[in-house]
């Protein structure tokens, strides 16, 4: 098969694609609207942060397959992939652990001031009297909305620095997660308002969907304590610009990883209100770029090609649209 990698991959796994016959072509520097013209001859293509729109699904003449290389799939027009019978197949589970170091990493951030004394620092500046002011983490609540994976690693990370952790109650949740949970000692809290009254930090992890988009808007800030921390490594669109703006000249505070509007591209101008405010620590959506993570993608990037030269199609997010097209 022709595989076009529209994002950084690592040369292990690519070399052993080649290996197996497949013809590989690496192009991390293709930009969404470049996609579009150089799509046209391959089977499958493989993102991670680059759009795949309708305009370049309707130039892909014979792609078969589109793998994500990780579990949100939100810059993939699934429903145009599904009309032209293309499969969208995601890799869930395998950043896990990455994405929620980088949660907690933002968390410390926050609570210890850390970017502002190494900047202070750097600059020749000493002023303990101002850093040495903190909370600290031991003992403090944090809510966390999304129990998947990452949500539950970061649970887990949480209540190894001794931090209440509470979480929605939800009669769907699989017997290990339910054990896991209880594990961790969680208290179950009926509805979002209710979690955002009760905690320190609330920290999100939930896919970008209509159900989510604006979540975190006025009215659930509202319940935050004041000086709360808001963190967010899901998806910007979680997240309603204005009411967060209002709430951090309110004084709560933000660790972000993900933003309304943030660039498509690896390097690119950001200007933004929400990342540029002062009490927000951000990243540049760098939750699931740990070497680590994007080996065990990879890997499992290979299997799901192998499989689906045999004929199987490993997560696929829009199996049912797929399946109406060609039924109909």
């Amino acid at each position: 098969m022709r595989i076009l990698f529209a994002d950084k991959f690592p040369a292990e796994q690519l070399e052993t694609m080649r290996a197996q016959g497949h013809e590989c072509e690496l192009r991390p520097e293709l930009t969404g609207a470049e996609l579009t013209k150089e799509i046209s001859g391959y089977d499958v293509l493989v993102v991670r942060s680059t759009e795949v729109t309708d305009t370049t699904l309707e130039a892909a003449d014979e792609l078969r397959m589109v793998i994500r290389a990780g579990a949100g799939y939100n810059t993939i027009d699934i429903q145009a992939a599904g009309e032209r019978s293309v499969y969208v197949c995601n890799v869930p589970g395998k950043n896990a652990i990455a994405v929620a170091e980088l949660a907690f990493g933002l968390l410390l951030a926050i609570d210890r001031n850390i970017p502002d004394n190494v900047t202070d620092l750097r600059a020749g500046r000493w002023d303990k009297s101002r850093y040495q002011k903190a909370a600290g983490l031991f003992g403090r609540s944090v809510g966390v909305v999304g129990i998947g994976a990452i949500g539950l690693a970061f649970a887990e990370r949480a209540h190894a620095f001794g931090m209440l952790v509470h979480v929605l109650a939800s009669s769907g949740r699989s017997p290990d997660t339910v054990r896991r949970l209880d594990a961790i000692g969680v208290a179950y809290l009926p509805d979002l308002s209710s979690l955002a009254a009760a905690v320190d930090v609330l920290s999100f992890h939930v896919p970008a969907d209509p159900t989510t988009r604006g979540m975190i808007g006025a009215e659930l800030l509202s319940h935050l304590r004041p000086g709360a921390v808001v963190l967010n490594t899901a998806r910007g669109d979680l997240v309603d610009e204005e009411a967060m703006l209002a709430a951090l000249d309110g004084g709560i505070w933000a660790g972000l990883d993900v933003y309304p509007d943030e660039p498509g591209s690896g390097r690119g101008e950001f200007i933004s209100a929400l990342a540029q405010h002062p009490n927000v620590y951000g990243t540049h959506h760098i939750g699931a770029s740990t070497s680590q993570a994007q080996q065990a993608i990879a890997n499992e990037i290979v299997q799901m090609i192998s499989a689906f030269e045999s004929g199987e199609v490993r997560n696929p997010v829009n199996l049912e649209l797929v399946r109406s097209q060609e039924g109909s």
